[in-house]
C-alpha cells in the first residue's frame, strides 16, 4: 500500500459527529482507528517517523486521546511518556496553565518534576483544531525548561487554522 493510500485509508475511517461535545462542533471521532490494528499500527508509524532521529527524550501527551498515541510513539522513540491532564487528576506539586479552546475554557497540569531540565520533548495529541491545547501545552513544558522539538497529531483541522497559533513550530500531522 502506498504513503497516500496509507494516509486515505487513516482519513477515511475517521468519522464526524455532527454537535458534539456541543451544538455547532463536529466531532472527529477515532475510534475506527483504535478498532483496527492496522489503521493504529500505520498511524502510530505514520506519527513516530518525522522524529525518529531528534532524540526525542520524552513524549507528552495531552488528555485523554493523546495518552493513546503518545505512549506507544514513546516505545518507538525509546523515550518516556509524560501526561498532561485536566485540573485535579495529578496527585503531586503541578504545573498549570488555562487556556482557550474552540468552544471554552480550559486548563491543562504537568508534574512539576515529570521532566529534567533541558529535555527534549514531542507533543503528541490527536486532533490539531484551534491550536489552542497544544500551544498551551508547549508553554506548559517550557514553563519547566525543556525544549519542544515538535508536535505531532494525527489530524489536522487546516479550516480552523490552528498551525497559525504554533508558528515557528515543528507541525506534523
Amino acid at each position: 500500500m502506498s504513503s497516500k493510500n496509507n494516509t486515505e485509508a487513516i482519513a477515511e475511517s475517521i468519522r464526524d459527529i455532527q454537535n458534539f461535545p456541543k451544538k455547532g462542533i463536529v466531532f472527529k471521532d477515532i475510534t475506527p482507528i483504535l478498532s483496527d490494528i492496522d489503521l493504529f499500527r500505520l498511524s502510530i508509524d505514520s506519527m513516530s517517523k518525522p522524529f525518529m532521529k531528534q532524540n526525542i527524550d520524552v513524549v507528552v501527551g495531552i488528555e485523554s486521546r493523546g495518552f493513546i498515541f503518545g505512549t506507544p510513539i514513546a516505545d518507538k522513540l525509546n523515550a518516556a511518556f509524560v501526561p498532561i491532564r485536566k485540573p485535579g487528576k495529578l496527585p503531586c506539586s503541578t504545573e498549570k496553565i488555562e487556556y482557550e479552546l474552540e468552544y471554552g475554557t480550559d486548563r491543562l497540569e504537568i508534574h512539576r518534576d515529570a521532566i529534567r531540565p533541558d529535555e527534549r520533548v514531542l507533543v503528541v495529541d490527536d486532533v490539531l483544531a484551534t491550536g489552542g491545547t497544544a500551544e498551551a501545552t508547549c508553554k506548559l513544558v517550557e514553563a519547566l525548561g525543556e525544549t519542544v522539538v515538535g508536535i505531532a497529531v494525527l489530524l489536522e483541522l487546516e479550516a480552523l487554522q490552528g498551525r497559525e497559533r504554533l508558528q515557528g513550530r515543528r507541525v506534523e500531522s
